[in-house]
Formats: C-alpha cells, structure tokens, sequence
C-alpha cells in the first residue's frame, strides 16, 4: 500500500509534468452543447447533501435531460470513483466533492476524473477556484444558545482552551472528519500569525510554546480541554441549540444547521464578532468522471451548477457561490453572508500538504485529546 506521503509526491510529479488528467474544454456555443447532451444517455451526480436531488430535478426540468442526484458521502465518492473508473463501469458521471486535498492527490493526476470550466465562466469564477473548479465553497461556524445567551459568549478563541469551558465545547470528531485535520493544516501553514495575535490580544503577552506553531499550541489546548466530540453536525446542532437547556455547549457546526432553528426550534447564534474568525471554509469541487459516457451532459451539468439557478438549493444552506455574479439568498438562515469576509478561507494551492499531513494532525489531536 502507497503511503500518503508516498501518494502525494507521485501527484505532485504527475501535475508538474503534466499526466494528470487534462482540463476539458467546452463548447464556445451552450446550444451546441445542449444539442449534444440530447444525443447522451442520463447522467447521476454524486454529491455528499441530499439538496443534489433537488438540483438534478431542476436541471431535468430546465432542459428535458434526465439527470439523477445521489446522496454519498466524499470519502465513499474517493472510493466509488476509483473503483468504477478501474472497472470501466462509470455510474457518477458528475462528482460534486468536498474533500479537495484528496481529489489533488488521488483522483485528478490518476486520470479518474478531469476538471472543466465552461469558457463563458471564466470572467465570473475568481483564478483561485478554476483550477480545479470549485463550485461554492462550505462554512463551520461558531455559534452559540441565543435562549441563554444575549450575545455570543466567547470573543477570542483562545478562551475556549480555559478552565471555564472545559467540557462545555462541542465540535465533530477531527479524527473522523478529514476538513477538520485539513483546517489545522491550512491554520498553520497561512495563518499562525493571527493565532498568536489573537492570544496576545487576550492576554496581553505573547505567546510562549514549546510546540511548532501557535496553531499546534491552540490545537493542544483545545484538544487538552475535554471537548465533546460528536460524530456529526446534527448532535452538534442539538448540543449547542437546543432550547431549555441550562448550560449549552459553544461549540462548532456546519452553517446548514442554522435551519434547524425553524425546522426543530433550536436556538442557534452566529459568532460574528469572534476573533480572529467567525469560522472556516472548505471547497467543493465539481468534476466529471474521465470514462463517462455523457461528456456533454455532464459539462452542461457542471455549467448548471455555476448558474444561480443550479446553486440555490444549496445556497439556502449557507453554501456560498464561487461565481462572483450570483448573491446569496436575503432569507439564508446563519446570515453569514454578512461576515463571509471574516472566515478563514481554505487555499487549495496547499492542498496536496494538507493530504500529506493528515495522519499527523490526527496524532497530534489523539495524543493531546482528554476527556
């Protein structure tokens, strides 16, 4: 077995030298392409929400092209992927992804699936996120019990590794989510200044640490302060916003549960003024399977997609566009539109490091983790 160390050098050089697999190009006429779509069998789209099935039915609707949304979760897309692409049995023509580190160094050099931005695209989607195309990126946020609290109860991060919150912040398991274990990477390796600012802010001295980096020190100590880990955001939604609760948890969540504020009557709070960010992001890309037998269909998918048509069931969960044209939904339940400029942004030019050192992080955590 191929390590992941081992994994990412060979990626790396496939990119470098160019055999991984090749952006495809779109027709300049998006009726060309409709008119070939027409002549292809339907397609299904792979994605890790349940909104998918919603957007392959507008898309059906719109031009009469049968088009199937299936729920699967992105480490089951790694694996899917792979293996009907070996088996020359392609079933997700379109894969909508959010474990970019992964699609990096394992799916695109491979030849499993190739990038494609449609040519008319190109001016409305920002350099940093053609290549490969991502098509939104996705929030974990901070939030708070409004029930109990009039405003958010923690201003700088570093006072959730206190005495005070300990045992009394919930977030999902880093070890079984790989976003987490990337943010950790991407946090030191673009951003350890503003951590350590932000505990000289607090405490007014600078930070002294036997670890490498701030971030490694934050990580510990949060780590270190008996957080409770869940195995998904919905237990963390129910811990931190569920209402009649004396001592909720703080804690941190994807912004789609922010809906379970109407649809279950939690008490959900953003952290707007949170230092040195409200939240995180990751991407999500959108690839079309090398082997498909409906190219056109499935470009004409990913087109889709970018449109604001194609993105707003997905918008109306707090995912945020990368086509810069395309504004967020007034009634979008987190209202993180509001502060997206104050998330720390995932950079996918790191992103092989981010693969390469997830085993790593994952130690780190494992080894500091207390109960």
């Amino acid at each position: 077995m191929i390590s992941a160390k081992r994994m990412v050098k060979l990626s790396a050089l496939a990119l470098a030298v160019g055999l991984g697999a090749p952006h495809v190009r779109a027709a300049d006429d998006v009726h060309a392409l409709i008119e070939a779509a027409k002549k292809e069998k339907p397609i299904n789209v792979y994605d890790s929400t349940g909104k998918i099935v919603e957007m392959a039915e507008g898309f059906t609707k719109k031009y009469g092209l049968k088009a199937t949304g299936v729920k699967v979760s992105a480490n089951n897309q790694l694996e899917m992927i792979i293996r009907e692409s070996q088996a020359d049995n392609v079933q997700g023509d379109v894969a909508l992804i959010t474990d970019t580190p992964a699609a990096l160094a394992q799916l695109l050099p491979q030849g499993f699936v190739q990038s494609y931005l449609p040519d008319d695209m190109k001016a409305k989607i920002p350099s940093e996120f053609q290549n490969p195309l991502a098509i939104s990126t996705n929030a974990n946020v901070w939030a708070y019990n409004t029930e109990v609290h009039d405003k958010c109860p923690v201003a700088n991060l570093w006072e959730i590794t206190e005495p005070k919150w300990k045992g009394k912040v919930a977030l999902v398991d880093p070890l079984t989510k790989s976003t987490y274990t990337d943010w950790f990477n991407q946090m030191e390796k673009h951003a350890d200044g503003k951590v350590s600012d932000a505990y000289k802010a607090l405490y007014g001295k600078p930070l002294q640490t036997k670890e490498k980096s701030a971030s490694a020190a934050w990580i510990k100590a949060v780590a270190a302060n008996a957080p409770l880990l869940v195995e998904g955001d919905d237990p963390a939604s129910e811990a931190i916003g569920a209402p009649g609760q004396k001592t909720p948890f703080f804690g941190l969540l994807s912004s789609a549960k922010f809906r379970d504020n109407k649809d279950k009557g939690y008490k959900l709070g953003l952290c707007k003024e949170l230092q040195p960010w409200v939240g995180w992001t990751y991407t999500k890309l959108g690839l079309i399977a090398s082997k498909t037998k409906s190219p056109n269909m499935a470009k004409l998918f990913i087109r889709y997609v970018l449109t604001e048509e194609g993105i707003t069931p997905q918008m109306k969960d707090g995912k945020l566009p990368t086509n810069i044209d395309v504004k967020m939904p007034a009634d979008e339940p987190s209202g993180l539109v509001a502060v997206s400029n104050r998330l720390f942004a995932y950079e996918a030019s790191t992103g092989l490091a981010d693969f390469e050192h997830r085993e790593e992080w994952q130690d780190f955590w494992r080894l500091n983790y207390s109960k």
